[in-house]
């Protein structure tokens, strides 16, 4: 169950906080499909936050849904930032690979989980944007506005993806 929107007396403040309690799902997911440590995590999370913030003013309910706009910061925010660290750590030297705790059933679902998270973390941004939309349930036309895509392009591009993470989990030839 959501929280109601607050009146249409409240702040601006208010009712952004309001928006992004009830949508802090979004902000979360793309956190963890973006880093791989707790803390990097928390940095992103703040970071969307503040950013999602600054671009509120501008965010008319009338040409998008609160969600959609939100995933598109997220995810403008997140890329970014990943863009940022991807220079530095070229700088400095590879980063090691570190998997984060996944709760799984059990031992032999929990290493597969952790190989998927891994694959995705290892995709291109866009291609990694896709596929965190889809495992968010989103339609192909909700992922299109989110990445500026149209739903042709976005089953596409879902389909090769697909093909290649299952290509990856079951690298046994088809007959």
């Amino acid at each position: 169950m959501t929280a109601p929107p607050p009146p249409a007396t409240a702040s601006a403040q208010e009712r952004f906080a309001a928006a992004l309690a009830q949508h802090q799902g979004i902000v979360l997911k793309v956190a963890r499909s973006y880093c791989r440590d707790p803390e990097d995590r928390r940095d992103l999370i703040q970071d969307i936050g503040t950013q999602a913030w600054r671009a509120f003013p501008g965010f008319d309910p009338e040409r998008a849904q609160f969600s959609t706009w939100l995933y598109r910061i997220a995810l403008n925010v997140a890329i970014s930032q990943q863009r940022s660290l991807g220079l530095r750590a070229r700088h400095r030297g590879a980063l090691a690979d570190t998997a984060e705790p996944v709760a799984a059933a059990t031992a032999e679902d929990d290493v597969r989980v952790r190989e998927l998270h891994a694959l995705i973390r290892r995709l291109p941004p866009l291609d990694r944007a896709l596929m965190l939309l889809y495992l968010d349930d989103c339609s192909h036309r909700e992922i299109g506005e989110v990445l500026g895509l149209s739903a042709g392009s976005v089953a596409t591009r879902l389909y090769r993806l697909r093909q290649q993470i299952r290509q990856q989990f079951n690298p046994s030839p088809s007959a």
